[in-house]
Order: structure tokens, then C-alpha cells, then sequence
């Protein structure tokens, strides 16, 4: 399989990486913070989550031979920064195992996947786009104050688009970790790299955080990032079992939640960076770009303190840049499924719209009810339609 591996799957998949780690890690520090974690336990978080996202898009990757990125919740480390400080960290990690449960029984039911699965492609990739246009859009958000960095990051991503496109998200990685060291201050790091090692907190059990922590915890993973990570995966026209990861990631937060696991979950942008053309273009060969994503989590996981250091400095001016740039064919690709079809046209434009919103509604992001919305209006929409053949 190594010889098999290229290099735009390890472009693909440790743009993926950078991409989810540069846009999240900070909460989940953050969150682990919040939660009274010493520094050693915070870098616990951290080492348990990448091995347990490392190991799973590799093991699932290699047994379905489609792309699987797994990730943490990052709605679900924003919404435990705000309410962990009421609990202690015993209860806190206990939540985590509880909503494991929750996520456990949801997995196991299949009335409940079976409403998943029947999700209309055009839908999803309508969802995706909507998602995607405000991260595309970050491309330009820096503009004024970094005009220069901003152009040429552009004419590399045009011109290695025109002349190398294979290996363009590699050219971007490799670019923005220069530009990270030349704008920020990662150069000036007092390096301080120790060994990381798990450290177990014994979970408590209260009904307080079961209904305060562990059941908004496994609602949001699961509406914000369950739900997408599985329609992005439609959208593409990839099937693994859902099913089976479900449960298997439910079984895997259940034994690391003690140890800083608080979620594990399906990826949905970083997963749209391994399934596009960029990763290959062969679909057949893209779960390869998610074995080296999940190479790279494993890695990551391992420098789990070097990873805190690195990712806590790295200019916003760079993740909107790298992320952005990386993820524009996916929205081409993902506008043009979601208009394909008329007979899902109009539910796919409210989609789009709502889920590129921002709304925040219930704890609830607006993909959720972008998705929602979209569902409801085609659902009348076939209604309507039903009743009219029948009249005739």
C-alpha cells in the first residue's frame, strides 16, 4: 500500500489535518481549561483525541476503501466552554461517556439511519456549499491588512491550478507553513516539548450533567456534525456503514472519555478536502488521502505538546487562507449537484442559504436548520405534487 500512496494523498490529508487542528484546537484547549484540566491533562486531551481519530480513519479507510475522516466535535468543545465551569471535572468527563451511550443507542437504531440515509444528494451538497462559502470566502477577509501575502498565495493557488493541479494542495501546505513562521511569531517560540501521557480522571455520574452536559453534547455532535460529516459523504456518492462507524466511534468515546475523549464523530470539512479530485482522480484511490489523514492525527496526537505551541500561534491570516483555497473545488462541485436536479431546486437554494447564514438557533448551527429547511419545503413539494396527479 505505501508504494501505492502519493503525494497528493498526503497533500490531501495533512491539508485536512492542519485544516481541522488550525480551526478547532484552541477550543478544545480551551474547553479543557474551562474544565479545571492541568496542563498535563489538557495535553491528554489532545494525545487521546488524535490517536483515537488517527487509528479510525485508518482502520475504517482500509476496511470500506472509501474515504472516512473522523474528528472531534468542534460545535460541541464551543458549547462545553461555556457551561463545564458549573461542574466539576469528574462530572464533566462522566458527561462524556453518558453522551457516548446516547450516540451508542442512535448508531443501533435503524429507523433512525434509515432517515439518514434518505437524505436527497441534492440536499446535502447544498448543505456542504453553504457551509463551505463562508470558509471560501475567508480567502479575501484579510485583504486590507495582508494585501500582499493575500495575492500571492492566489497567483501560487491559479498558476499551480494551470500548471501542477495534483500537487496544488501540497504547494498550499507548504506555503503556509512558511508564511506561518515569516507573519506570526512562531519562530519565537520558547520551545518547551515534553513527552505526553494520558492522564484518567475517574468519572461521576450526576443526572444535573447528564441532562445539562451529556444530552446537549451528544445533540449537537450529532445534528452538527454526524449529520453532515454523513450527507457530505452522499453527496460524493461514498457509502461506508454508517452504522457501524457510528458505533464504533460511540464505543471508542465511551473507553477514552476519561482521558480527555469528549467526542469522535464523522469529519465534515476536512472530510470534503480527502473526497475531491485534488485528493485523486480516481474516486476508487481517495481513501488513501484519509489513511494519511490519519497518519497524521496520529502524529499530531504523539506531539501532542508541540501541537498546543504551534496551533495556538499560527495567524488567523494563514487558516483562511489555507483553508479557503483548499476547499473552492469542493464548492464548485457542491453548487453544481445542489442546482443538478429541479425536481430538489428550490429546497437546494434555501439550504444553501440558511446553512451559509451563520443563524444559531437551540444551540443548533445553521446547517442543521439549513438541512431541516430544505427537507421540509421538497417534502411538500412532492406533496403538492402527489395531490395534483392524483386530481388527474
Amino acid at each position: 500500500m505505501v508504494s501505492a500512496i502519493r503525494l497528493s494523498h498526503v497533500a490531501a490529508g495533512l491539508t485536512a489535518v492542519v485544516v481541522g487542528y488550525s480551526s478547532a484546537v484552541v477550543l478544545v484547549i480551551e474547553a479543557a481549561r474551562t474544565a479545571g484540566a492541568t496542563p498535563a491533562m489538557v495535553i491528554s486531551w489532545l494525545l487521546i483525541l488524535g490517536l483515537g481519530m488517527g487509528a479510525t480513519c485508518i482502520f475504517y479507510s482500509c476496511l470500506y476503501r472509501v474515504p472516512v475522516i473522523t474528528a472531534w466535535s468542534t460545535p460541541g468543545a464551543a458549547f462545553l466552554i461555556g457551561v463545564v465551569k458549573d461542574y466539576p471535572l469528574n462530572e464533566v468527563v462522566g458527561a462524556f461517556s453518558i453522551a457516548a451511550v446516547f450516540s451508542l443507542v442512535t448508531a443501533r437504531s435503524q429507523f433512525l439511519m434509515r432517515k439518514i440515509d434518505a437524505i436527497p444528494p441534492a440536499i446535502s451538497a447544498a448543505m456542504l456549499a453553504g457551509i463551505l462559502v463562508p470558509i471560501c470566502l475567508g480567502v479575501f477577509t484579510d485583504a486590507a491588512e495582508y494585501p500582499l501575502l493575500i495575492v500571492s498565495f492566489l497567483i501560487l493557488y491559479i498558476g499551480g491550478g494551470l500548471l501542477f493541479p495534483r500537487y496544488l494542495m501540497l504547494m498550499l501546505l507548504a506555503a503556509a507553513m512558511v508564511a506561518s513562521v515569516l507573519v506570526g511569531d512562531i519562530a519565537q517560540l520558547e520551545w518547551s516539548v515534553t513527552v505526553p501521557r494520558l492522564e484518567w480522571v475517574t468519572p461521576h455520574f450526576s443526572l444535573a450533567s447528564t441532562i445539562g452536559l451529556a444530552l446537549p453534547l451528544f445533540l449537537i455532535t450529532m445534528l452538527s456534525q454526524n449529520l453532515p460529516g454523513i450527507a457530505i459523504s452522499k453527496s460524493y456518492d461514498f457509502k461506508p456503514d454508517n452504522r457501524a462507524v457510528l458505533t464504533g466511534l460511540a464505543l471508542l468515546q465511551l473507553v477514552t472519555g476519561p482521558f480527555g475523549g469528549f467526542t469522535f464523530n464523522f469529519a465534515a470539512i476536512t472530510a470534503a478536502i480527502c473526497m475531491g479530485d485534488d485528493a485523486d482522480p480516481k474516486r476508487s484511490e481517495r481513501y488513501k488521502a484519509a489513511i494519511m489523514a490519519g497518519i497524521g492525527y496520529l502524529i499530531f496526537g504523539a506531539l501532542a505538546s508541540v501541537v498546543v505551541l504551534i496551533f495556538t500561534h499560527m495567524p488567523a491570516v494563514i487558516v483562511h487562507l489555507l483553508a479557503g483555497l483548499a476547499l473552492i473545488a469542493t464548492l464548485k462541485s457542491s453548487l453544481f449537484k445542489a442546482l443538478e436536479n429541479s425536481q430538489y431546486r428550490h429546497g437546494a437554494i434555501l439550504t444553501f442559504l440558511c446553512s451559509a447564514s451563520g443563524l444559531l438557533f437551540a444551540q443548533l448551527s445553521a446547517p442543521v436548520w439549513g438541512l431541516v429547511l430544505g427537507l421540509t419545503v421538497t417534502g411538500l413539494e412532492k406533496l403538492k405534487i402527489r395531490k395534483s396527479e392524483s386530481l388527474h
